[in-house]
């Protein structure tokens, strides 16, 4: 059919002809969930597509969830298909606005690409009907940002930071987002900046990003939930002593199953000095330092009233998320939330405002040694708190800061030479909605025996981009209506259940803790928001099988907590007693003196920027 005569049958039939850059001319219609575009010439499409090296292979929809930034731009050329010429020539000069979307790659489909599609038309008016009708349609697609607040880690990845920051900076302001950048220039400025801020003043923000690694994400969420999150303590076993620790059953059982719900006593301190240094990561650190933080609100000066309930910021809340663009030395939360270590992908999800609700680990400190004073102290861990092997290798680690990220391989491996193990207690509590995979008191730890040959396991459930786990347990929390019935049932089915003796770690992973050297985590199906965490005992044993153990993690589909010595309990709390000063928690990669700590899960406190893991 002539050219003419397709531009005559689409106008009649109510859709717009423009021309593509590298395509022609195309009939473009608005669906509901995105721009369907359909080439008049498809014999030639895939003759010019191919040359085209911003572009994706053209589809006969762009999802409007796949834009991320539409622009006018001036007028220039288009580029027809070459086996044609448009009015004698090859290239026009048009009126031109440009979709800018993302793509994937076919082998490897999860990291995505950003790329572009420029529309023209010779009338100008055209062109910007188009323009506003666009930017109105991927307006209503979900909240996405309009202002950020960066922190970005000048140091980690040995300057890494900076540069990814420069990479996709231009992606945020194509889409217009707004973004106050702090480079962060001594450790604890992210912490004081976010813990010093008035809830008006963090309301101006639609979410904090991290330019960094795990360290420094570490530091943004204790600094926004230190003074935020309104909740008491982990429940305790009884006889554990602490005042408050255990009154109300029912009341710290609610913690746990519906942490949306604060209460008036928070209990929660303010976090002490911590000396710890990383490449990547940036330690608490409380300062006098002013943060010199300019907030871009008309009210920004204006301090929150007392009781003033519209201008406070509690979590858990639908509303503000926080983001990470991976430059770390292991970006375990990255990978955890959402498959792929790569800066771009991450920036994307942010720009298009993906969310996923994420558990955090509430670990309570009542002792930092055996002789020391009650003194409760909270912390928060996004993806993992440790004990023993894993918080001695962080302690280790510093004293080779010399050598970069290669020292947290150097310290490992003198740690594991020396094949410490620490005597501890630890009470977990065991519910009807948990599961416990131990090798008996009776057997032989010493053994490798897999536990596969006397238990069948339940089948992994792998969390993925819209995870059933998840949106069930979600669920399951919106719908409870009566929490006070629920709780009194769960207090009366808890049961605390003691493990003690020798123990190579102790450690507790809230999301799987994917990273490079341990394809499928710590534990491989752990959940973004189920409200558990998976508390993994490793009890003392000859120093070849612990090789093995360790080994098992390096590769993929292989079980590394098949072992005897091996202890993997699914709780929503743990408590933890050591009778020596013998070793510290590592929390997210930030060392943590403590001999008495109580841990519980907060479910889905926090939104992230993400998706989930893709398949």
């Amino acid at each position: 059919m002539p050219t003419r005569a397709r531009a005559e049958e689409a106008m009649q039939d109510g859709v717009e002809v423009l021309f593509l850059d590298g395509v022609g001319e195309v009939a473009i219609t608005v669906g509901r969930n995105g721009l369907s575009v359909q080439p008049l010439h498809p014999e030639l499409v895939s003759t010019c597509w191919s040359s085209i090296t911003l572009q994706p292979k053209l589809d006969s929809k762009i999802k409007f969830s796949d834009v991320y930034a539409i622009e006018m731009l001036d007028k220039g050329p288009i580029c027809g298909p070459w086996r044609t010429a448009i009015q004698g020539k090859k290239n026009i000069e048009m009126h031109r606005f440009v979709v800018h979307g993302i793509t994937r790659r076919r082998k490897h489909p999860s990291p995505w690409v950003p790329c572009e599609y420029i529309f023209g038309h010779k009338d100008l008016k055209i062109c910007k009907d188009w323009f506003e009708r666009l930017i109105l349609c991927i307006n209503n697609e979900g909240v996405r940002p309009k202002n950020l607040m960066v922190f970005v880690h000048p140091l980690c990845g040995k300057g890494r930071g900076v540069r990814n920051w420069e990479t996709v900076s231009p992606l945020f302001v194509r889409a217009k987002i707004k973004t106050k950048v702090i480079v962060t220039e001594r450790a604890g400025h992210a912490y004081d900046t976010l813990s010093s801020l008035s809830d008006i003043e963090l309301k101006a923000f639609d979410g904090v990003v991290a330019v960094g690694g795990d360290g420094l994400f570490n530091e943004i969420l204790n600094g926004i939930l230190s003074s935020r999150h309104k909740v008491s303590y982990p429940p305790t076993p009884e006889g554990f002593g602490y005042v408050g620790s255990n009154d109300n059953c029912e009341e710290q059982t609610r913690n746990w199953i519906n942490s949306s719900i604060p209460t008036p006593d928070s209990g929660n301190a303010m976090f002490p000095g911590n000396s710890s240094k990383c490449d990547d990561q940036e330690p608490l650190l409380s300062t006098s330092h002013p943060t010199g933080l300019e907030i871009p609100s008309s009210n920004s000066t204006k301090e929150p009233c007392i009781g003033d309930q519209d201008n406070l910021v509690a979590f858990p809340n639908d509303w503000f998320r926080l983001g990470i663009i991976p430059s770390g030395s292991t970006d375990a939360i990255v990978l955890s939330t959402t498959g792929e270590r790569d800066p771009v992908t991450s920036a994307l999800l942010i720009i298009l405002g993906r969310k996923v609700s994420l558990d955090i680990a509430q670990v309570v400190r009542w002792k930092s040694s055996p002789t020391a004073e009650v003194l409760p102290t909270v912390r928060y861990a996004a993806s993992f708190a440790g004990y023993g092997f894993y918080g001695e290798v962080i302690r280790e680690s510093e004293k080779y800061r010399w050598m970069g990220p290669a020292r947290y391989d150097f310290s490992g491996t003198m740690v594991f030479l020396k094949h410490r193990s620490y005597e501890a207690k630890v009470a977990f509590l065991e519910t009807p909605y948990t599961h416990s995979l131990t090798a008996s008191a009776e057997d032989d730890i010493t053994g490798a025996q897999p536990l596969q040959s006397r238990w069948k396991k339940p089948r992994k459930v792998i969390c993925r981009t819209n995870c059933s786990v998840c949106k069930e347990a979600s669920t399951s929390r919106q719908n409870s209506e009566d929490v006070s019935e629920n709780s009194r049932t769960l207090c009366e089915n808890q049961k605390w259940v003691w493990s003690e003796g020798r123990f190579l770690s102790v450690g507790a992973a809230i999301i799987s803790c994917r990273n490079e050297r341990a394809p499928d985590g710590l534990v491989a199906d752990a959940h973004l928001s189920d409200g558990f965490l998976h508390l993994l005992l490793i009890r003392d044993c000859p120093l070849p099988l612990y090789l093995w153990h360790l080994t098992q993690f390096t590769k993929k589909g292989l079980d590394p907590l098949s072992f005897k010595f091996v202890e993997h309990h699914k709780t929503p709390a743990f408590t933890f007693i050591s009778t020596h000063d013998e070793s510290v928690w590592n929390l997210d990669g930030e060392m943590f003196q403590a001999s008495e700590v109580s841990v519980q899960a907060c479910r889905g406190l926090v939104n992230l920027f993400a998706s989930g893991p893709e398949v």
